[in-house]
Formats: structure tokens, sequence, C-alpha cells
């Protein structure tokens, strides 16, 4: 327990967690390079948001923040801080005051910050300036749930220390975002590198009917339920490589997509791949929304 938790007058930089929500974790821009030693990325399931939070305390992008799912965080801050919410738009207050999101907050030593239940998307972003300083593992401070690398999620009476804040100051008081949708989420699609192994409609199937995300999703991968992708070739696939994005096709034959904390490897066989801009979009879609897929041409898939 920090000093400034124990109760005494000195203070220092960090938060203390005292609620959570269904799941908090620390997140960066993850783990890049390693896949060759059958380590994953991680990091931010939305990485825009979590760069925007850092951009507007003057954070450098890839600074590690808190990843709050379906709201729930409440956080004590040990020092006067400034801090950023951005991602899925959810009720913020500090110190029991209405606060905006998208925006620079001062957060004073001693004062809570609590956030509610977003009504629209399923991830918010808390940036602080300094950036969480938890000890990194393999380079990164995120916590990735499929491998278990990285800090455990958060639980109530953790502290995360907060670095130095960076010499440059913030540059704006506040970001405009569009706003998130609240019915059919639409995704880009390029063809997969095993959309043959498909019959010749399961492709239109895709790119013509609409799916719903399952409860059955998490940040390894989004499952979705909707009318069947039949495959043409039936033989086993060796495993190969996946990436964030992959629509994989397991015997079920719906599809999953796959996210932040993603296998390296696997031995389904992938229809097609979400544009890397449009991961970050459906890793704020929840539960029971409708998703659809747009094809787009290949060489147009990234940011």
């Amino acid at each position: 327990m920090s000093e400034r938790f124990a109760g005494t007058r000195s203070v220092v930089r960090a938060l203390e967690v005292l609620a959570t929500g269904p799941l908090a974790t620390v997140q960066d821009l993850g783990r890049p390079g390693l896949a060759d030693i059958g380590v994953g990325r991680s990091g931010a399931a939305d990485r825009g948001s979590l760069r925007l939070a850092n951009r507007l305390v003057g954070n450098d992008e890839g600074a590690a923040a808190v990843e709050v799912t379906l709201g729930g965080l409440a956080v004590r801050a040990g020092a006067d801080l400034v801090v950023a919410v951005t991602g899925a738009p959810c009720p913020v207050t500090v110190a029991g005051r209405g606060a905006a999101a998208n925006a620079v907050l001062r957060l004073p030593a001693g004062a809570e910050l609590r956030l509610g239940a977003p009504a629209r998307g399923l991830r918010s972003y808390l940036a602080v300036r300094g950036g969480v300083a938890v000890e990194p593992v393999l380079g990164s401070r995120a916590t990735d749930v499929l491998a278990g690398l990285g800090p455990d999620p958060l639980e109530p009476g953790a502290v995360l220390p907060v670095g130095p804040a960076p010499a440059r100051f913030p540059q704006v008081d506040a970001a405009p975002v569009a706003a998130l949708p609240a019915d059919e989420l639409v995704l880009r699609v390029a063809p997969g590198p095993r959309h043959d192994w498909f019959t010749a409609d399961a492709l239109t199937t895709l790119l013509g009917e609409a799916y719903e995300v399952t409860a059955q999703s998490n940040r390894i991968g989004m499952r979705l339920d909707g009318p069947a992708l039949p495959r043409a070739r039936t033989e086993e696939l060796p495993s190969e490589g996946m990436v964030p994005g992959a629509l994989q096709v397991p015997p079920s034959a719906r599809p999953t997509l796959f996210l932040a904390d993603h296998p390296v490897t696997g031995g389904y066989p992938v229809i097609a791949v979400v544009t890397a801009a449009d991961v970050d979009r459906a890793a704020q879609a929840r539960p029971g929304q409708r998703v659809r897929f747009r094809l787009v041409e290949p060489g147009r898939t990234s940011r």
C-alpha cells in the first residue's frame, strides 16, 4: 500500500484500484515481432482509442493505460494527476462530479475517478499522464489473457505506479470522436488465404448475411452466430500463422473473428480477414450486436 493510500501526508504518483467492473487490464501496443517464439502481439483491443487517450495527456502513443470492459472501474489518485478517458463512451465522474470523455481531466490527489457502463461499445481506456509504469514483460506492459503474460487482470486494492510526466504538454483539451454504431456494425474484409477451401456460395453468404456477436467472446476472439459457411475441402489443415482480424471457421461452420490476444497459429481455414482499421471497431462490438462484412480490394486493407 502506498504512503498516500496508507493515510500519511506523503503522496506518490500512482492510482489505487477500488473497483474493476467485469474486466480491467493494463494495455499498451503489445509485443510485436515475437511470433517466431510463440508470443503474440496482444496489446489494446481498440488501438486507436488507446493512442487517442495517450495523445490527449501528452504521452507517447504506446504508453500503458487501463482497458476497461463494460465500465465499472474506480480508482483513487495518490497525487495530482492528468488523465483522459476514450473508447466506448461511458459516464465519467471525478470526485463525484460529472466529467467529459475524450478530454483532458485533472484528478487531484485523493480524488476518485469512476466509469459507468457505456451505452454503446464495449471497451473504454483510461490514460494517465506519465503512463502506467508496471514492470514490463518482454518489452511490453500489456496483459495477454491467452498466454498469461504481463500483469494480472486488475483487482481492487492493486496500486498502479505512474511514470514521470513527459516534457511535452497536451496540445488540445478535447478531441471530436465519431459515435459508435448502436445497431449494425459493418466491417471491411479481404479474402482470406484459405477462401478457396469453402464452397462457392460461402463467401457470398458471409458478405450478404448478418451475423450476431455471441456472449462467448473476449479479447482472444469474437464468436459469431449466423448462416453456416460450408467447406468444399474437408481434409485437415496444418497449423499456420494467424493475424488480428482473421475470420477462422471451425467445424461449427460459423466464423470466429480473432482480436488482440488471438493465438499465434491456428488449424482451421481463414475465409476472410478484417482490415486493420476495422479490427479496432470490431473490438467495440457487444454481445447481441449484428455484424455485416463488406469486401474491399486487396492492397486497400490497412489504415
